[in-house]
């Protein structure tokens, strides 16, 4: 008999929001994967520090998981936070409102990119790299602080430029990857399952909590259009529940080669047919989603996996690698967001019940 995989998914409103992220997590049996005993640390997703619905994780499924944790007796709760080249981690948590969510619920957060919050280490995986060891020739490092934890990703469903969707596994990206982790984007598909490798190794538990209440469409994730699809999903498998979402996106799965790769080498479930849906039935969504293309990712497909590829390392090894951060972050912040992405977003607000559920919550 095949193996499966669980994933729960639930119909929601902003009425019922709260509850309804309980009764996702508990009929996909976080209690199974999480130690009660040890630390949760919470992964959100900031993909853009400005608060676009569908780029980041919300201030509802935020509240949501701490609150169920904490009623099911999970008391060491804290959030891990990190940066990218075109996201502030401080700017991100304060504009998404999670920081009165912080306050409210005393939950202490750390900064990765903070050497007085954490310190990261070499580690020498156990499993077979793909890539990784040959990318971080003088070693790979993770974060010291989580080994021996467990970890709960908080992403939403959306596409993404460069992987077709993104989700719990992409996740992990920011986490375990220091400031180099552009070094990995022309082999991301294989990086995603190595550090899904490590994280097996290293986190007592792993489970995902995934909002789909304002899903993204486009090339994400930032430049994308927001959708109202009104679910959450759940699962202790990465792989099957970005499958999951994947396929209510209107993608095959395992044409996404992060994804296959994660189910053939035993990572996680990536065949839906191998996923056990329990709550809202699904059999009929095709969301027909399409990922397109954007200023990023033209120039990135051009360098990563286009003609360019043999000049990655003159590129992004070097300094020159400064004129394509300081290119992305100007784009991305003075031009797409005042121009494009906040005029839409706020349009979109003004006629979504979600919008105004966002907009209900304190600065």
């Amino acid at each position: 008999m095949a193996k499966k995989a669980l994933v729960a998914v639930t119909k929601t409103k902003p009425e019922t929001v709260i509850e309804d992220i309980r009764l996702t997590m508990e009929r996909a049996r976080f209690t199974e994967f999480l130690d009660p005993s040890k630390t949760v640390i919470l992964k959100d997703n900031i993909s853009w520090h400005f608060p676009f619905l569908s780029a980041n994780t919300t201030p509802w499924q935020l509240e949501g998981v701490i609150l169920t944790l904490k009623e099911a007796g999970y008391k060491d709760i804290v959030c891990v936070q990190n940066e990218t080249v075109v996201t502030d981690a401080f700017k991100g948590e304060k504009l998404n409102k999670y920081v009165p969510i912080f306050r409210r619920h005393n939950i202490p957060v750390l900064y990765n990119f903070r050497e007085s919050d954490i310190k990261w280490v070499k580690y020498q995986p156990k499993a077979k790299m793909r890539v990784l060891d040959s990318i971080f020739t003088e070693g790979i490092r993770i974060p010291e602080y989580f080994i021996g934890k467990n970890i709960i990703h908080l992403p939403t469903v959306k596409c993404h430029i460069y992987t077709g969707t993104t989700g719990s596994m992409k996740n992990a990206f920011g986490g375990l990857l220091n400031t180099k982790r552009h070094y990995t984007h022309s082999v991301i598909h294989a990086t995603l399952n190595d550090l899904l490798d490590i994280q097996k190794e290293i986190h007592s538990g792993i489970f995902s909590v995934m909002d789909g209440t304002v899903a993204g469409c486009g090339p994400g994730p930032r430049t994308m259009t927001p959708v109202e699809k009104d679910l959450m999903l759940a699962s202790g498998d990465c792989a099957a529940i970005d499958a999951i979402a994947a396929k209510l996106m209107g993608f095959d799965p395992m044409k996404l080669d992060f994804i296959r790769i994660a189910h053939e080498s035993d990572l996680g479930i990536g065949d839906v047919d191998q996923i056990e849906v329990v709550g809202e039935d699904i059999s009929q969504e095709n969301w027909g989603f399409s990922v397109g293309n954007n200023a990023a990712s033209a120039i990135g497909n051009f360098i990563w996996f286009g003609p360019l590829k043999p000049l990655q390392k003159l590129f992004f090894r070097t300094p020159l690698v400064y004129l394509f951060v300081f290119g992305s972050f100007f784009y991305h912040d003075y031009i797409y967001w005042p121009l494009k992405a906040r005029p839409q977003i706020e349009a979109f607000k003004k006629n979504s019940k979600w919008g105004k559920l966002f907009d209900s919550y304190p600065e």
